[in-house]
């Protein structure tokens, strides 16, 4: 394998990790369904530490507007509840004991505007991300092109291909970010 495979292969790689992250991040937005994934970012303070809510609980979905959070120890019932209702996330969990539920209100125009700004943002930090990607490549196929270990046509025929696989992580943010806003706008 060449030096140029394993350029290309991290590339590859670190861009594809990049949309996975953008994916993750756009399921922590909500479009005005209940979805697990919504409190993935939620930490509660268990035990002196803070933990994901999801190590101290179980989520669950028992319709489209309603959470439900299942607290394994009962002595985390109150912390969790204030985690969630002290989140930037705008929910107002009601407690049952070790059960929580969390109704989701349906979104406004204007929170709906406001959230797909902040997936606009998302999207915007992976492009740059994966244009960071694309310059350390290009900086290694510069090193191999200096130490003599490539020509100047394959420096150039793998610096278009480097390029082609920066073109297509930009088109598949640019896909996830469409269809977030769409998923978003939607009501």
């Amino acid at each position: 394998m060449s030096d140029f495979d394993t350029i290309r292969n991290d590339t590859k790689q670190r861009m594809e990790k990049t949309v996975e992250a953008l994916k993750n991040d756009f399921g922590g937005l909500r479009a005005g369904r209940a979805h697990a994934s919504l409190l993935d970012s939620i930490m509660v303070d268990a035990y002196g530490s803070m933990s994901p809510l999801a190590q101290v609980a179980t989520i669950s979905v028992p319709d489209a507007r309603t959470l439900s959070v299942s607290v394994w120890d009962k002595s985390l019932a109150k912390a969790v509840e204030k985690s969630i209702r002290e989140s930037d996330l705008g929910l107002n969990p009601v407690s049952d004991g070790q059960l929580i539920r969390i109704p989701i209100p349906p979104l406004s125009e204007e929170r709906r505007k406001e959230l797909v700004k902040v997936a606009g943002k998302y999207s915007e930090q992976s492009k740059v991300a994966v244009r960071n990607i694309r310059r350390d490549a290009l900086d290694g196929i510069k090193k191999l092109k200096k130490d003599n270990l490539i020509s100047e046509d394959e420096e150039k025929r793998f610096e278009n291909e480097v390029q082609k696989l920066t073109d297509e992580a930009i088109k598949k943010v640019d896909e996830q970010y469409a269809l977030k806003e769409k998923d978003i706008m939607q009501v």
